[in-house]
């Protein structure tokens, strides 16, 4: 309880212990067994930060936690130990806190979302449980979504933009490197796996503006966030990373405060081993950051977990206030475990740190807190105080009644499906296609041009092979006749050459035996006038008779020899 400005936890005895506001957000570790009370402390502790007006979150892991917005009831064992505290005169009472509920699964609580964007691409690479190059790979997807402009808000988003990638990697790999299809299938395996574990519900808008959890009623009292878990917390690689997602967005988002007289917001981490399981070095590094940081923020982290060994020991070393109740030792292991967890105190010469450690009752715990100059002080071993709201769970009649009458349930119930890098890429590739199709059908008209004037050309090549046949048969008609018509005229011409040869042989022939014949009777009488006169000369009449008859003879057949070599 809130108590002379100082947030009472306990008794050590008569002494009270106590946590100053001032040291509150230096963090702290709530440890022990299950069943010793740490939900108890728990619910003291933020109560005690509601009194004082600082704002709270936690996880509600078992469900047990819904009882703070109904004021508790007493009962014998209630009594007892507001007696045995001596609350009364502390002004204890029992009363309801300022309660707003919260659900992933949208089912007890306001809706609770985030964007792909803001979850970035080192937690969302743990909630998909991907290797080192697919982590590599979907840190490179977010830098091209980033030099893409294109926003990723749900898990549409992440699945359009790997599959964007995937079906252009060939060009995106000049640019960005290697990105395989194999790797690429890996990541949309893991999304469509997140989303049938819920993801999809998560991954959306309105994202929650983290400043509505910076909220007080009209008494001042802060607002203690109850985030429902006993669903999400069987996802623990989901939880945690969504944990771990609040407290670097509280990081991000809150500017820069120093040592203030109280925390800005204290934010409870329940089954906390389940943000350092598996976690890589990155991530070890990035949650270690975080916590160190975080304080300069006003922000108080405290861890819950069964043993502080589920804490790496440089986040331990960063929670200055310890609350350990019981652990059990049954195993040398264990017992190994329990005695660091007892040497990280600063001893009391009261008592054997150990020891008491393995002998706590139920609602005891050894504490160690900061004092006003921020030194731990020596453990002491104090009995918790009871809570002033209703242990246990409340109906879910009357969470849904909180739910639906807080301020902030209009503005986050509804989903709004925002124009993103799905719808970007969806009418990317519907323009495409548009293009594509408008693209086809030019070319299927070119075609069809083509076509059209390939047969126009080839009916002007068949009239005007046609054209030419004809003109080429009529030609040929033409010099058919022409050389027939000039074979005739040949022939006519040959045949009057040949008349008229004929007719000039005739008549040679005629000139040359009329000739002939003149010769020979102009040769016969020659001829017979030389034989006359020969054969006067040689006897007489007779012989006159014989000379000319051999010499017209003679005479003829001289001249018809003369005719024929002529």
């Amino acid at each position: 309880m809130y108590s002379d400005h100082k947030i009472y936890l306990g008794k050590a005895g008569e002494k009270k212990i106590c946590i100053y506001p001032r040291m509150a957000n230096r963090h702290g570790l709530i440890a022990g067994a299950t069943g010793t009370g740490k939900t108890v402390t728990l619910k003291v502790l933020a109560e005690s930060f509601s009194d004082m007006g600082v704002p709270v979150f936690l996880a509600d892991i078992k469900g047990d936690l819904s009882g703070m917005c109904n004021p508790g009831t007493e009962n014998d064992n209630l009594k007892e130990r507001i007696a045995r505290f001596g609350l009364a005169a502390d002004g204890f009472r029992f009363q309801a806190y300022p309660t707003v509920f919260w659900d992933v699964y949208q089912e007890d609580g306001i809706p609770l979302r985030t964007t792909v964007s803001e979850m970035g691409p080192i937690l969302l690479a743990k909630v998909l449980d991907l290797n080192p190059t697919q982590t590599d790979i979907l840190k490179v997807i977010f830098k091209i979504a980033d030099d893409e402009e294109l926003l990723l808000v749900d898990t549409k988003d992440l699945r359009s933009i790997l599959t964007y990638v995937g079906e252009n990697a060939k060009e995106f790999s000049l640019s960005y490197g290697n990105m395989s299809k194999q790797s690429l299938a890996s990541i949309i395996r893991s999304v469509i796996a997140l989303e049938a574990e819920g993801g999809e519900l998560f991954f959306t808008d309105p994202a929650l503006d983290i400043r509505d959890w910076f909220q007080t009623d009209e008494t001042g009292r802060g607002t203690i966030n109850v985030l429902e878990c006993e669903k999400l917390v069987n996802n623990p690689t989901m939880y945690s990373s969504f944990m771990l997602w609040m407290l670097s967005e509280l990081y991000e988002t809150m500017p820069e405060a120093g040592d203030q007289e109280k925390p800005r917001m204290v934010f409870f981490f329940d089954e906390a081993h389940l943000l350092f399981d598996s976690a890589s070095k990155e991530l070890l590094e990035k949650i270690s950051q975080v916590v160190k940081l975080i304080r300069s923020k006003g922000i108080g982290v405290y861890f819950i977990t069964q043993n502080p060994r589920d804490i790496p020991d440089e986040v331990l070393a960063q929670l200055g206030n310890k609350i350990e109740h019981a652990l059990h030792a049954y195993t040398p292991a264990e017992q190994k475990a329990a005695k660091a967890a007892a040497q990280s105190f600063r001893a009391n010469p009261a008592f054997d740190t150990y020891e008491e450690l393995l002998n706590l009752g139920i609602g005891e715990a050894l504490v160690s807190v900061l004092d006003e100059s921020g030194v731990p002080t020596m453990v002491e071993k104090v009995g918790i105080l009871p809570p002033q709201s209703q242990m246990g769970p409340i109906d879910r009649v009357l969470r849904q009644s909180f739910i639906q009458n807080s301020s902030l349930y209009a503005k986050y119930s509804e989903e709004i499906d925002a124009d993103s890098a799905y719808e970007f890429l969806l009418r990317k590739a519907s323009e495409e296609e548009a293009a594509a199709a408008k693209e086809k059908e030019a070319a299927e008209a070119e075609k069809e041009r083509q076509k059209a004037e390939a047969a126009a050309e080839k009916e002007r090549q068949k009239a005007e092979a046609a054209a030419e046949k004809e003109r080429q048969r009529a030609e040929a008609a033409a010099e058919k006749e022409r050389q027939r018509a000039e074979a005739a005229a040949a022939k006519a011409e040959a045949k009057a050459q040949a008349e008229a040869e004929k007719e000039a042989k005739r008549k040679q022939a005629a000139v040359k035996n009329a000739g002939k014949g003149v010769a020979s009777s102009a040769a016969g009488t020659i001829g017979r006038e030389f034989g006359n006169a020969i054969g006067s000369s040689m006897g007489g009449k007779l012989g006159k008779k014989i000379g000319g008859n051999v010499g017209a003879s003679l005479g003829r057949g001289i001249i018809g020899t003369l005719f024929r070599l002529k």
